[in-house]
Formats: C-alpha cells, sequence, structure tokens
C-alpha cells in the first residue's frame, strides 16, 4: 500500500490543527540575508565586491552574485504569510512585504511559535555563500565568511540564543584557516559547523582534512553537510539557460528545475557520507559527528546495505580496513535531516529512530508554516509519541545542547 500524498495547498485549504503536540525543533531552517548585512558587517575593503541588491524582472528584490547569471531573486527562498502555492513563483517578493522572520531574529521566534517550533537550527544562505566561496580570492573568501558568521551570532540568533541555534560556515582555503573560523565561532556561540567543499580546498577528501576533523571532534562540534559539497575555482560564466529563458516570458515548463528540487542531495550525499566513512574517517575520529541536512533518510537502509556489501566485496584490492562494518558507522556518526519523509519515517527503525531530525526547512518554499504541527501530525501517524518526540525534538536537542521545550 502507497503513502499518503498531498495534494492541495495547505494554505488554500485550512484544516483543524492539532490542539496540543510536544514541542519541536526544526534541525534545518534558513535566513535571507538582510538588505544591509554586507553593509555592515563586510570589511569596508571588500564591499565594492559584495553582492548587490537589485530588481528582477518583476520589480521584486533580487541578489546580483558574481556568477555571470542574472539576478537571484528571493521568491522561492522566502515566506510570505497567506502566499498560497498558486502563487509561488521565483520572481516579484519584496523585503518589505515578506515575513521579518526571514532575516531577524525577534520575528523569527514569533513565526516559528506560532507553527509549533520552539527552537531552529540556521543554515547559511548558500547563494550568498557561493559569491564568496567559488572564486580564487582567499582573503574575500575569508571576509565573507566572517561577516556572515559575525551577523549570525551577533545579530540573528542574539535575539533568542536558547531558541536560535547558530550553525557557523566554514571556509574551505586550507585547514588551518578553517580550524581558526571553527574555534572562532564556537567562542560567539555557533554550535555546529557547515562545509560547502571539503576544508583543505583540495577537491577531494584528504588526509589534509584530518586536522579540521580533529578540532571539530576536539571541541564537540557537529560538521553539517548540506545536500553537496562544490570545488573551488575560477567561476564559470553562468548565462540564463534557454528554459529559463522561456520560464521568464511564461512559455514553457519548469520539469527539470521541480526535478531537480525534488531529488536534493539525493546524487550527491550518498557518496559524500560514504567517502567519509569508507577512507577511515571515523575510525581516526570516533567521536566526531555528521549532519546530512535536506537530503532525507529513506535512502539511508539502501545505501548502508550497499555499502556493507560493497565494502566486503572489494575491500581487499581497494586497500580498505574498517575497525566495523560501514552501516554501523552510519548509526552511531550520522544523523540525517528530513522536511516530508513519509518513507523514511515508515522505515525509521532501518534508518535508526535516533539518528532522524524532522525540519521544517523555513523560509524556504518546501516548509509548511505555519501548518507544521498538522503536517507532523500526518506523517507520523501511527508511530509511538515516544519515538515521534525523538524525531521531531529530543534528537536534535541532544545534539546542539537545546534546554527549551523541556
Amino acid at each position: 500500500m502507497g503513502l499518503p500524498v498531498r495534494t492541495a495547498s495547505l494554505v488554500c485549504l485550512p484544516r483543524k490543527e492539532p490542539r496540543r503536540m510536544d514541542p519541536m525543533i526544526s534541525s534545518d531552517s534558513h535566513i535571507v540575508e538582510p538588505p544591509d548585512l554586507w553593509e555592515k558587517w563586510l570589511a569596508p575593503e571588500f564591499r565594492p565586491r559584495a553582492p548587490k541588491l537589485v530588481k528582477d524582472e518583476e520589480g521584486g528584490d533580487a541578489w546580483l552574485y558574481n556568477d555571470g547569471g542574472a539576478p537571484a531573486p528571493l521568491g522561492l527562498v522566502t515566506v510570505t504569510r497567506d502566499r498560497p502555492r498558486e502563487e509561488l513563483r521565483w520572481s516579484g517578493a519584496h523585503y518589505d512585504t515578506i515575513n521579518q522572520g526571514n532575516f531577524e531574529g525577534s520575528a523569527r521566534v514569533k513565526e516559528m511559535l506560532e507553527d509549533g517550533v520552539v527552537a531552529e537550527v540556521i543554515y547559511s544562505p548558500q547563494r550568498t555563500m557561493r559569491h564568496f566561496m567559488l572564486g580564487t580570492d582567499d582573503e574575500f573568501h575569508l571576509a565573507g565568511i566572517r561577516a556572515y558568521n559575525d551577523w549570525l551570532a551577533r545579530d540573528f540568533c542574539a535575539k533568542a540564543p536558547d531558541r536560535l541555534i547558530g550553525i557557523a560556515q566554514m571556509p574551505s582555503v586550507g585547514a588551518d584557516a578553517a580550524i581558526a573560523e571553527m574555534k572562532r565561532a564556537k567562542a560567539m556561540g555557533h554550535r555546529g559547523v557547515l562545509i560547502s567543499a571539503w576544508p583543505s580546498g583540495n577537491l577531494n577528501l584528504s588526509e589534509a582534512d584530518d586536522p579540521f576533523f580533529a578540532e571539530a571532534e576536539r571541541l564537540g562540534l557537529p560538521i553539517s553537510i548540506h545536500c553537496a559539497l562544490a570545488a573551488r575555482g575560477k567561476v564559470p560564466p553562468k548565462p540564463k539557460t534557454v528554459m529559463e529563458e522561456k520560464l521568464s516570458r511564461g512559455e514553457s515548463t519548469g520539469g527539470k528545475q521541480v526535478s531537480m528540487l525534488s531529488g536534493a542531495g539525493l546524487d550527491t550525499m550518498p557518496l559524500i557520507m560514504g567517502e567519509i566513512i569508507l577512507t577511515g574517517v571515523h575510525d581516526r575520529f570516533p567521536k566526531l559527528q555528521f549532519v546530512s541536512v535536506e537530503s532525507g533518510a529513506g535512502w539511508v537502509p539502501y545505501y548502508a546495505e550497499q555499502m556493507d556489501d560493497r565494502y566486503d566485496r572489494n575491500k581487499y584490492w581497494a586497500k580498505i580496513k574498517l575497525e566495523r562494518e560501514p552501516s554501523e558507522y552510519v548509526r552511531s556518526n550520522w544523523s540525517f535531516t528530513f522536511i516530508i519523509d513519509r518513507y523514511g519515517v515508515k522505515n525509521r527503525h532501518a534508518v535508526g529512530v535516533d539518528r532522524m531530525m524532522w525540519s521544517t526547512d523555513y523560509p524556504h518554499h518546501g516548509c509548511d508554516w505555519p501548518h507544521s504541527r498538522r503536517v507532523v501530525a500526518e506523517t507520523f501517524e501511527g508511530v509511538p509519541a515516544a519515538e515521534r518526540r525523538a524525531i521531531t525534538y529530543e534528537n536534535a536537542a541532544r545534539l546542539y545542547g537545546v534546554r527549551v521545550g523541556e
């Protein structure tokens, strides 16, 4: 029997919310940078090269990055109250009409409490981070990351540090620079780190990354990977594709784009996890925790089984010698965030009840604000209350030291 599929907009067809539910933590939420972030927080010498706030094709607000592409609108990465799915689109959104919790900490707390969420784990806007990280100027790279991490800790999360859990963006210009930023982030109150490329700056995982892993283990900071990792290098020109041009004129469909959104992380995250496990990272750093972010959990049992089988068949010629079976590291050193994953919840014991963490993905278009309580009730129908609480609250609370809602 198949699992139920949502077919109608939660905004268009309001139904009664559950009367009472346990407190929930979103293990993966985001921000949109405020309009003045770079002029206030980026070092003055780098401000002329910062992302620029411009207008999109409908007159909405958009950020212009250095990737050679068209301005990046706000539409699908922001939440606007009472906007139905029928009106979702990339362009036309304005900072003064979107929810202010998209970028302001005090407003965010009010909005998440309205949604039944007592705390959120906050990740960076990856479009913006690429502006700084994909080029070859190390100082610009570091300046952008420091500015963002400063703002997140000292402004956004500072409004409610017990509820807004900052995850610091890490640079990828060498392990020493990443370690220095990780220590600085820890001192500011960040409770985890996000790598968007290998800290060493190398194309592949290598021993050059080990000092960073060792320090993360020593500091007790989990390392998150959000869907994928990118290689550094010169940013190639990125003009609009033919499909994007047609879409902007309303002449075609966005099937390819929606397909990519549907499988976010599925073509990358299993291989990243496998590389980390099969190169012995967990044997060298047994207490180090990784978080697979926004890539779901339903795929985990299958891939873990395949790793065990391929390891057993190929470990001799590949000269791989692990202390345990690969799947055992999945169950001891990895956590998996998801938004909508009924198959993962149905197979939660194969994934590991203590390894799954629910999230809203607020304010991206995949979230169901302010109806998360209803979505959770539907997703976890028939699941024992203790297991639901573990996945929607306790696992994230334990990993990040959250006390609100106890």
